[in-house]
């Protein structure tokens, strides 16, 4: 057997095989050839960021708080602030949402692009945390990424760096005269008809709801003909389990509630940590009210109408409870 052969029958195709030819060298001038530019490595599918990012955002960061310290922001007349909101709220809660609580996010495109409306959720959690959440939520996955406008309890606004807070925020005191507003001017409102007797129900009573009130949340959206958004949100009931009120403690503090947990008090200020629940959140379909405007005074159409709101909310926690059978998993 030749080499050749012996080659061809060890590694087929070997003998046949030839090195590709060096390119063509240009040359300036007949001495030096042309460096070819060698491209800036693609940083976007590796996570690797390069430097001039770092720079940019140490840039951005220092024109944040010269415009801060010059006061050359704006807020509107409910105190919110966009900028601060966006540059610093929401990046500290985008941590909880996506690392944290693993959120999903359904229904988003039942959100209006555009004008008032008033989205109403089930509230629980032990602390408001489901609010905050909802407001991520719909910064982070509607098209147009919408604010959400809360409406919150007094004793939010009575707290005194809480209240400063709240309204830089977006948030503003829980009454029908400042949710018209909002609404008129086009603005998406968020609010929790359940109040603390939603954040403040037993581990035993999870996302089963409480009753609504007299449903004056209905009342502001039949006023200004705009549409109520029902939202069910699973999750918050496992960051905070309660497993006892301690009244007298409560009364003493002036809260409405003093929870014990499986890890608070017992652990102190560690027990502050949410547990890292599986969170789903789902946006249903809009319930128009422009054609009962002339019935905003009516009890009967309003109480008929935060119940269909009511029932909505708690069917479509049974169905996503359905959808995520382990509170802990990814």
């Amino acid at each position: 057997m030749s080499q050749d052969e012996y080659r061809r029958d060890v590694l087929p195709g070997h003998a046949e095989f030839q090195l590709p030819k060096p390119p063509p060298v240009q040359r300036v001038n007949g001495n030096r050839p042309i460096p070819e530019p060698v491209p800036a490595p693609d940083t976007r599918e590796s996570g690797a960021e390069s430097p001039d990012v770092w720079d940019e955002r140490l840039a951005g960061a220092l024109a944040f708080l010269r415009r801060r310290l010059a006061g050359a922001y704006e807020v509107d007349e409910f105190g919110f602030d966009p900028e601060l909101t966006d540059t610093v709220f929401q990046p500290i809660l985008k941590i909880l949402y996506r690392d944290w609580f693993r959120t999903e996010v359904l229904g988003i495109e039942n959100v209006p692009a555009e004008g008032g409306g008033l989205v109403v959720g089930n509230h629980s959690g032990t602390i408001a945390l489901d609010a905050l959440m909802l407001t991520v939520a719909m910064r982070d996955k509607h098209p147009h990424e919408r604010h959400l406008r809360l409406l919150g309890a007094d004793l939010v606004f009575r707290m005194p760096v809480m209240s400063e807070l709240a309204r830089a925020a977006g948030a503003t005191v829980a009454c029908n005269p400042d949710a018209e507003r909002l609404m008129t001017s086009g603005q998406l409102v968020g609010v929790f008809p359940e109040g603390f007797k939603g954040i403040g129900k037993r581990f035993s009573e999870r996302y089963k709801l409480q009753r609504f009130g007299r449903g004056g949340f209905v009342s502001a959206a039949l006023r200004t003909g705009t549409p109520i958004i029902p939202v069910a949100i699973v999750g918050a009931e496992e960051t905070y389990p309660i497993l006892a009120d301690l009244k007298p403690l409560a009364r003493l503090l002036g809260v409405p509630y003093f929870p014990v947990t499986p890890t608070f008090p017992l652990l102190g200020p560690l027990g502050l940590v949410p547990l890292p629940s599986k969170w789903l959140i789902q946006f249903c379909p809009p319930i128009p009210t422009a054609h009962l405007t002339e019935f905003a005074d009516d009890p009967l159409v309003v109480y008929n109408l935060a119940d269909q709101v009511r029932e909505t909310i708690q069917a479509t926690l049974h169905e996503l409870l359905e959808k995520r059978p382990d509170a802990f998993g990814p």
